[in-house]
């Protein structure tokens, strides 16, 4: 069966030694993130539009968000910002011809004083085009992880483009306005969504639209379906960051507990972008 290294005691648990916990922790490594990596993906592609993506266009972001302010009251309705967010993100789409970054992806599972971590440097290329091409720089930890996670993940991306079951819309979501707030200094629209179906790469929480631009600023959500047995809890944080004229995925943070005990964290870094464009934008993609 293989061992686990438990940091703690430098000792290794064998397989009599994990079924007294009642259950393999590699197994719940498995389940845990590979059905977490596909909730992530999906909620990217249909916040980025098209081609922003989380594995398409930069990142995703997440982590803790600063202190947001509240500032003037909506001028549009909520139906009127979903609308224009969409035809900005057909505009910026179209109009992205190239990029390229370095991606810092972490994947880490702590449970039973056990500690199971992996870490991988990929390089991230995209063409308007051949679509996305990635190379590998370095890997280091679990292989498990590296295996069957981090690099399933990169796999999965190429087949975002044909998944539109989750995108934001209307279709798929009902949304509510709930005000506005400032994100790193830009007003923004604050929408709660709640999805139409209770499907487990659909989301419910609350998203921030950039009050000028019409592009995805934050998002702080959960899965609106368990996608497991083993997950208790799931909090998913993404942040885009302006770079040029496109709102690009920046940093995702998914914190899951684990039912029996455990916490798992995934964490992408989009890196830095070397962005070229087919012509200048046109707001609303007119």
């Amino acid at each position: 069966m293989g061992a686990i290294w438990v940091a703690a005691s430098s000792k290794v648990l064998d397989g009599c030694e994990l079924e007294r916990y009642g259950v393999d922790i590699r197994d719940i490594i498995t389940v845990l993130f590979l059905t977490t990596m596909k909730f992530t993906h999906r909620v990217q592609v249909s916040l980025s539009g098209i081609l922003l993506m989380v594995c398409l266009v930069p990142g995703i972001a997440s982590a803790q968000a600063p202190g947001l302010s509240p500032i003037a009251a909506p001028n549009l309705t909520a139906g009127q910002i979903v609308t224009e967010m969409q035809g900005h993100n057909l505009a910026r789409a179209a109009a992205l011809k190239h990029y390229h970054s370095v991606r810092h992806y972490a994947v880490e599972y702590r449970g039973y004083a056990a500690k199971i971590a992996a870490k991988m440097e990929v390089d991230a290329d995209y063409d308007l085009a051949s679509g996305k091409t990635f190379r590998v720089i370095s890997q280091s930890g679990s292989k498990l992880l590296i295996d069957k996670v981090l690099k399933r993940l990169l796999e999965s991306e190429t087949d975002a483009s044909n998944h539109h079951s989750t995108e934001l819309t209307s279709a798929n979501y009902n949304f509510t306005l709930a005000g506005m707030e400032n994100v790193e200094g830009r007003p923004a629209y604050v929408l709660e969504v709640e999805p139409l179906t209770e499907n487990k790469y659909l989301y419910r929480g609350k998203i921030w639209v950039d009050a000028t631009d019409f592009a995805l600023a934050r998002i702080e959500a959960s899965p609106a379906k368990n996608p497991s047995f083993w997950i208790s809890s799931t909090a998913i944080h993404h942040r885009y960051l302006k770079t040029g004229s496109f709102w690009l995925p920046a940093k995702n943070e998914s914190d899951t507990e684990v039912r029996v005990g455990g916490k798992a964290v995934l964490t992408i870094d989009y890196g830095t972008y070397q962005v070229d464009t087919v012509a200048p934008l046109v707001a609303g993609g007119n």
